[in-house]
């Protein structure tokens, strides 16, 4: 069997709105399937739209909020140099992969929602038939998506993402451009959620989404799952 070809998507940008606080991804969100991609044996590239190091959002790296996998990923020299050199979404064909994930960090609210270069890309793998992963705020990736008919692809798909509640708790719901459960009900797409900070998985045809961090490594196993059973299938 072929080695799988992982494409995985991670923000560029690195500030909360016009605050002072620093932002990037949610380490979880990159960690864990991270991975679990590795350990699946594939070939893993990362992109963001701008290239070059990724910044990581430093709450997720606190003492309380530090998973096996973070932890794993901060010792890991590999891992670390892997996040320094992401390539710029520009450079990405997307017949090139079997799967796409999008990570979150509540930068992806900034350069991924609207990133016209990202849209031209995921429209590639959802026309392909091909997976797409995507997890908490990385689901604003998917928002101008348009399908062949040139609807948007969001609207009547089963979709989960960063809900509401976990922005409020979080003291950020006045900084953020937009809240991804709002944006996602506005556009139609059939939004559902569980409990705050607990693994929920939503699944509709190959794309698979992911409320919040705990959710990362569910859905990474789904989309590797995904391509093994299309490569398996005569």
């Amino acid at each position: 069997m072929e080695s799988i070809k992982v494409l995985i998507v991670a923000t560029s940008h690195d500030k909360m709105g016009d605050t002072d606080a620093s932002t990037g991804i949610w380490l979880e969100e990159m960690a864990a399937p991270y991975y679990i991609f590795q350990e699946a044996g594939a070939d893993i590239t990362i992109a963001s739209p701008n290239g070059g190091q990724v910044p990581i959002d430093p709450k997720s790296l606190g003492i309380i909020i530090a998973t096996r996998n973070t932890k794993r990923f901060l010792k890991d020299e590999e891992a670390m140099n892997f996040l320094s050199r992401a390539v710029s979404l520009s450079s990405i064909n997307a017949d090139d992969f079997d799967l796409v994930f999008l990570s979150g960090g509540h930068g992806s609210l900034w350069d991924l929602a609207d990133n016209k270069i990202l849209k031209q890309l995921l429209e590639v793998f959802e026309n392909s038939g091909k997976p797409i992963g995507a997890v908490c705020h990385g689901v604003a990736g998917l928002l101008t998506l348009k399908n062949d008919k040139g609807n948007l692809l969001i609207k009547g798909r089963q979709l989960t993402g960063r809900s509401n509640s976990e922005e409020e708790s979080a003291g950020v719901t006045t900084i953020l451009p937009f809240l991804l459960e709002t944006e996602l009900l506005s556009l139609g797409a059939m939004y559902s959620k569980g409990d705050s900070y607990v693994n929920y998985v939503v699944a509709d045809g190959n794309i698979i989404t992911g409320q919040n961090p705990a959710s990362a490594v569910e859905v990474a196993k789904r989309v590797i799952a995904l391509v093994k059973h299309k490569q398996s299938t005569p």
